[in-house]
């Protein structure tokens, strides 16, 4: 573990929806934006284990608390609950380098903090969220960490960066331009930037960072989670995508999921899970309706779910 500078800001809030105790802390007192966490204790304070949750792209914290009752069901079980915010900052790509080593130094800093090392670890995200919680879990038996999830859950993440690019052009090819949405476009140039390429230039590239590969016929990435329970979460509702974005299958993240958890079955997990739901995205506080969210995900389902792994 990277020494990290002993100057913590900590403070207390009340937060009456969860009559929890919750801890802030800031591992730089100089940089109140990145690099933190909040802590979510179980009700009675007394910790059995610890779980690991990570946001999708653009938010902050705070956001998870607003939108899943996950650090809930997981304080009434035991579970410490770690909401981070890594030092790539709320627009981190989760699979990077620099996002996957910020995880670890903090997934390190909370274990000593809080007297973890014996306990069972878990850890879980949303989108992109999901996306750094895979790869944290492959690159821990790639790279023999000493601290390993014993399961890992990803809500409606994108996995394989090979199909995510080739899609996103392939949406902009086949729309009128004005009428693409603008994460489209950005995400094109975001992944050739991550890459160093595209994928007929640096197919390598994507192979390392993306969780899962469907070209990629050793299945390096994968192979990491043989002995590693994992449950994705997905509402893929088509229909929705159609009539509200244009976007057909190729362009949806269900096409990772079950092509993933098929090969890792396949290989030998006979911990590997594919949750469908149907009509349970909707974003909070407006309600809006989007498959594309934290809520298709069901609290108790997920916190049962790792207890008995």
């Amino acid at each position: 573990m990277q020494k990290i500078k002993l100057l913590i800001l900590t403070f207390f809030i009340c937060f009456i929806s969860y009559g929890q105790r919750i801890e802030t802390v800031y591992l730089n007192t100089k940089d109140n934006t990145t690099n933190m966490y909040v802590a979510i204790f179980p009700e009675n304070e007394e910790i059995t284990s610890f779980m690991i949750l990570l946001d999708g792209f653009g938010n902050s914290p705070k956001d998870v608390l607003a939108q899943t009752d996950i650090p809930k069901y997981a304080s009434q079980q035991g579970i410490l609950t770690i909401i981070p915010l890594l030092k790539t900052g709320p627009s981190y790509f989760g699979s990077d380098e620099a996002s996957q080593q910020s995880l670890k130094e903090i997934i390190e800093f909370v274990v000593a903090k809080y007297h973890l090392k014996d306990k069972n670890f878990y850890i879980g995200g949303f989108s992109i969220g999901g996306t750094c919680a895979v790869k944290y879990a492959e690159l821990a038996v790639q790279e023999n960490y000493p601290i390993k999830p014993k399961a890992v859950f990803a809500i409606s993440p994108p996995l394989d960066w090979e199909r995510y690019y080739n899609a996103a052009k392939r949406v902009v090819r086949l729309s009128n331009p004005t009428e693409v949405n603008e994460e489209v476009f950005y995400m094109i140039e975001r992944i050739e930037k991550e890459m160093d390429g595209t994928p007929k230039t640096a197919l390598e590239n994507y192979y390392r960072q993306s969780p899962y590969s469907f070209s990629d016929t050793t299945q390096k990435a994968i192979k990491n989670l043989i002995k590693t329970p994992i449950m994705i979460v997905s509402e893929p509702d088509i229909q929705w995508w159609l009539k509200e974005r244009g976007y057909d299958c190729s362009y949806n993240n269900i096409t990772d999921h079950v092509a993933m958890i098929n090969e890792l079955q396949k290989l030998g997990n006979k911990n590997a899970v594919l949750v469908t739901t149907i009509n349970k995205g909707y974003r909070k506080p407006t309600n809006t309706r989007h498959p594309h969210s934290w809520s298709i995900a069901d609290p108790e389902q997920i916190i049962q779910w790792l207890q008995q792994e």
